[in-house]
């Protein structure tokens, strides 16, 4: 069974991938600071398919010890869905320097020291699949998501390099791009904020956590082999 790691799998959309890649057969290693309920009932259900492993990604010295951990507790590991991050927003002029330092941290520089030590052993099977979890905030802007878009973006470089350096090792490495969905980070949006959203869709709609956890599910597998170095964007066609 192909084992599959997602970070920030303990709600939202980390575990709408979870569920959606357990159900599709793989062998789930869902990481988070703390293991959430909804994780708990998923993992009592799973029949040992779902197994959590908590990590806190500001502690980006202690990853490579981490894969190593996850290497013997699991195996070879097939894939990585690169899902965790904070979501600090606010006015870059007034902006904490600590918040911008998390963002990068977390957002940017743990997704690319995580990939660095689990490809390897993709690469000794010569198979392999990353998705870097982005965001339409990457090419789109926001006022006041200055820091945070510009770490989505650095995913986006990230990906297309890194696409090219492991592609004949048959590894592929995309980017999913969510436009806003209705999950914990976005709860902020409501009213006539929220409407003007769902306007600018031309679906009149926002995609869901489980629209989002099909995409990845799809970069996944094998009618996916031919699919590298892109963004998928599912956004309810809202930057059309």
């Amino acid at each position: 069974m192909k084992v599959v790691v997602v970070t920030g799998a303990t709600r939202g959309l980390g575990l709408a991938i979870v569920s959606k890649l357990s159900r599709e057969g793989y062998r789930l290693v869902a990481i988070g600071r703390n293991c959430s309920p909804e994780l708990s009932r998923l993992i009592a259900a799973s029949d040992g398919g779902i197994a959590f492993e908590p990590y806190d990604f500001n502690d980006t010295g202690g990853i490579h010890q981490f894969a190593l951990h996850l290497g013997r507790e699991y195996g070879r590991i097939y894939g990585l869905v690169n899902n965790a991050a904070v979501g600090h927003d606010g006015v870059l002029a007034t902006m904490h320097e600590k918040d911008i330092s998390e963002l990068l941290r977390v957002n940017v520089e743990a997704p690319i020291l995580l990939t660095k030590y689990l490809l390897r052993p993709m690469l000794i099977n010569g198979a392999g699949r990353v998705v870097n979890i982005s965001s339409i905030m990457a090419t789109t802007g926001f006022s006041g998501l200055a820091a945070y878009g510009a770490t989505k973006a650095a995913l986006g470089g990230f990906t297309r390099s890194l696409a090219r350096e492991v592609g004949r090792a048959g590894i592929t490495v995309n980017t999913v791009a969510p436009g806003y969905m209705q999950t914990d980070m976005t709860n902020a949006l409501q009213g006539e904020k929220l409407e003007s959203i769902k306007r600018r869709s031309p679906l009149g709609r926002l995609a869901g956590v489980e629209d989002v956890a099909e995409g990845v599910a799809y970069l996944m597998g094998e009618s996916a082999a031919m699919v590298t170095g892109t963004t998928l964007t599912i956004d309810a066609g809202s930057t059309a």
